[in-house]
């Protein structure tokens, strides 16, 4: 049956989503990693894709600041890295030392990238917006990585649950 439901609540309906983290790095080199559901590809030529991030979070500072940033879709094995990094601010917390996470350079953008991760974007600040209480970053992809080890991408329930996201047969 068809109910009317608040706006405020009709966000509970995208779950499961795709989750991202988010990594950025200050122009001292100190990384941090926030979780995201509200990424996605906004253009193919260039390729383009937007990051919603609410305005007093650590990352919307640190993007503003360095202007660049990584899109890591995470892999399985990271639920306590997503878990971790949602709950603690990296105003607080050094995520990476507190969790021991592996990074790689990356090619052309300050944040480094996750290793465990099924893909890595770099991505260089093409255009901002504000949106009520986020900010909409808009990244112009410049180097992208794929690892063929991780099996697949994280889906995010939304209540601290996390699935493998499988294809659904035809």
């Amino acid at each position: 049956m068809l109910k009317a439901i608040s706006p405020s609540a009709s966000h509970k309906s995208k779950y499961p989503e795709w989750v991202v983290l988010i990594v950025t790095a200050n122009k001292d080199g100190r990384v941090d990693i926030m979780p995201a559901g509200w990424a996605m590809y906004v253009s193919g030529s260039p390729c383009l894709m937007a990051v919603a991030v609410g305005h007093k979070r650590h990352t919307n500072h640190f993007i503003r600041q360095g202007g660049d940033f990584v899109i890591a879709v995470p892999g399985p094995g990271m639920e306590e890295m997503i878990r971790f990094c949602g709950s603690h601010s990296g105003r607080d917390t050094d995520k990476v030392a507190a969790l021991n996470i592996e990074t790689k350079p990356a090619d052309q953008v300050r944040p480094p990238l996750l290793a465990g991760a099924k893909a890595n974007l770099e991505c260089k600040l093409h255009q901002l917006m504000e949106a009520g209480d986020h900010t909409l970053f808009v990244g112009e992809v410049v180097a992208a990585w794929e690892d063929d080890a991780v099996p697949g991408r994280l889906m995010n329930f939304g209540n601290g649950e996390f699935a493998l996201a499988e294809p659904v047969e035809p």
